[in-house]
């Protein structure tokens, strides 16, 4: 998948990962588990450094929106957060998703294909727009959520001619707007995060759901892994396996605030840290597996650790477990895929699915 929708960053997942740390002129790379985990939790780490995804996403939204947060406005805005991506916020949107889910999949009973693609973008729209109280179309808040994060990664990535980056940089700021505006229709602001706060939350939900489902179920298609999705607690352990192995963020950019050491390696301030949380989680030596899978300290390393643990992590975790439950009885198989090389994060554009053998009515 990572060759068909980015062939660039499949190059980078394998530079030194032979070594728990590498350094290569100010880029310090991270792939060991326990080397991922030190960088996480005891390196001081600068939220709004050049290239981090605090920088990005503030280019983006503007200030305050949780990833370039430190200190306490940081530890605000987790707490603002947690109602809405922990287990209240996850529950309260349940009835949501499982509407989605049951319509959408309900062509499979009668020997028709589902684009489980497109079924995701609808998803995260739903879930998205739940969690900011946004009244309008999820599928269109989806849209404008992908082209943002699109367009914001493609306006840092190297760019041979100034007017290119001019440009790349222009098709962001209108992909910004675009979602700002779309989040000025909230109903009731009030009780909302502010503005800022919720295009973070928008961006990051879509992107990672878009990202996630469809390569889960591939690869668990692939594997005939759909018996493991029948019982509730097999299926957690399916989930669990399936977030560690595909990794919606295999790579996370951040930047050190001051100088430190990881696996005993020297890392000054200021250097470029790309943490290879997918290899971290062992996801390129132990593939998927869930009668034998990773330890949970592992296996969560793809949403970070300690203070820079990815908050969404319980929303991502329950949308797949629900898809899992839907999918189960109709024991998938795949048509036909296509990579998505426009995306921010590795996807499929496109993944087709029909019901297989054993499928039951």
């Amino acid at each position: 998948m990572l060759l068909a929708s980015h062939p660039l960053l499949l190059a980078l997942l394998t530079l030194g990962r032979r070594a728990p740390v590498r350094r290569i002129g100010g880029t310090v790379i991270v792939h060991g588990t326990d080397a991922c985990r030190e960088a996480l939790t005891r390196l001081t780490l600068d939220r709004t450094g050049e290239g981090t995804t605090g920088s990005i996403t503030r280019e983006l939204v503007g200030s305050g929106t949780l990833f370039d947060a430190s200190g306490g406005e940081h530890r605000a805005g987790r707490r603002s957060l947690a109602d809405r991506l922990g287990t209240a916020g996850v529950e309260r949107t349940r009835p949501l998703r499982r509407e989605v889910l049951r319509r959408r999949l309900e062509p499979l009973a009668h020997g028709a294909e589902v684009d489980v693609a497109d079924l995701a973008r609808e998803l995260a729209g739903v879930s998205a727009a739940a969690l900011v109280d946004h009244p309008g179309d999820p599928r269109e808040l989806a849209d404008a959520a992908l082209g943002a994060a699109a367009d914001a990664v493609r306006a840092h990535l190297p760019a041979p001619w100034p007017p290119a980056r001019r440009r790349a940089a222009e098709r962001a700021r209108r992909s910004a707007d675009r979602l700002a505006a779309l989040l000025r229709e909230a109903a009731d602001p009030g009780p909302a995060p502010d503005a800022a706060l919720r295009a973070t939350v928008v961006t990051a939900a879509v992107a990672t759901t878009v990202s996630l489902l469809p390569r889960a179920v591939a690869r668990c298609a692939d594997a005939r892994l759909w018996a493991w999705a029948d019982d509730p607690g097999h299926r957690a352990v399916l989930t669990d396996e399936a977030l560690r192995v595909v990794a919606p963020s295999p790579v996370l950019p951040r930047r050190s605030a001051a100088p430190g050491t990881v696996a005993g390696r020297p890392v000054p301030a200021g250097a470029r840290l790309l943490l290879v949380v997918r290899h971290g989680a062992l996801a390129h030596r132990r593939d998927l597996d869930p009668a034998d899978p990773a330890p949970p300290a592992t296996a969560r390393l793809v949403f970070g650790a300690g203070p820079h643990a990815c908050p969404g992590a319980g929303l991502a975790r329950a949308v797949l477990d629900e898809l899992f439950a839907e999918l189960a009885p109709h024991r998938p198989v795949v048509t036909r895929a296509r990579g998505d090389r426009h995306a921010a994060l590795p996807g499929w554009r496109s993944l087709v699915v029909r019901a297989g053998r054993g499928a039951r009515a």
